[in-house]
């Protein structure tokens, strides 16, 4: 079977899913589908996390993401990954200021998913927000379990995981790491 070629904004037409969201303080962003093209904000987003959150994010030390990593966050087929952006307006152009994710099984009955807000973005709402929209996106689409490997630290991830429904487990091959899961 040939790899899936991954779609451009256009693609994903008028009907995919984009949000308005007003955050508790009262500012507001747009939820939309991220694509190739986003290279350069992703590649920011990343850039712009504090050292702990790009560490939590990607169990370990990024300073600078590479070409492929960026590639593979943003060039997706949204049929097996699919990741939502939440922007704001930074003078003409927009800003990723959240991003959440999941990646599919081989089967398509579960995923694997992942959320980041950025530092001064916290305590907003947003990651309930972004994560809200992935999980109904995913139920929709019939996958049955979404699972995260967290740090064990990262209590954050935790209190939002408990707030979403999501079970805490230790992962078993690293004590470090907790997984988190929830049955859809």
């Amino acid at each position: 079977m040939p790899p899936i070629e991954p779609l451009m904004p256009w693609q994903l037409g008028a009907d995919y899913p984009r949000w308005s969201e007003t955050l508790r303080d009262r500012s507001r962003v747009l939820i939309r589908p991220i694509c190739a093209a986003d290279a350069a904000e992703e590649r920011e987003f990343i850039a712009a996390l504090s050292p702990q959150s790009r560490r939590y994010r990607f169990l370990g030390e990024v300073h600078h993401p590479s070409g492929a990593l960026i590639e593979q966050l943003t060039a997706l087929d949204y049929v097996h990954d699919l990741a939502f952006a939440a922007v704001v307006h930074d003078g003409a152009r927009e800003r990723f200021v959240g991003v959440s994710r999941y990646s599919t099984s081989s089967d398509g009955t579960a995923c694997e998913c992942a959320v980041t807000v950025l530092d001064d973005w916290q305590h907003k709402g947003l990651g309930v927000i972004l994560m809200t929209h992935l999980i109904d996106v995913a139920r929709s689409r019939g996958i049955r379990r979404m699972w995260s490997m967290d740090s064990a630290e990262n209590t954050a991830m935790s209190d939002l995981a408990r707030f979403l429904g999501f079970e805490r487990h230790q992962d078993p091959g690293d004590g470090a790491q907790v997984v988190h899961s929830l049955w859809l």
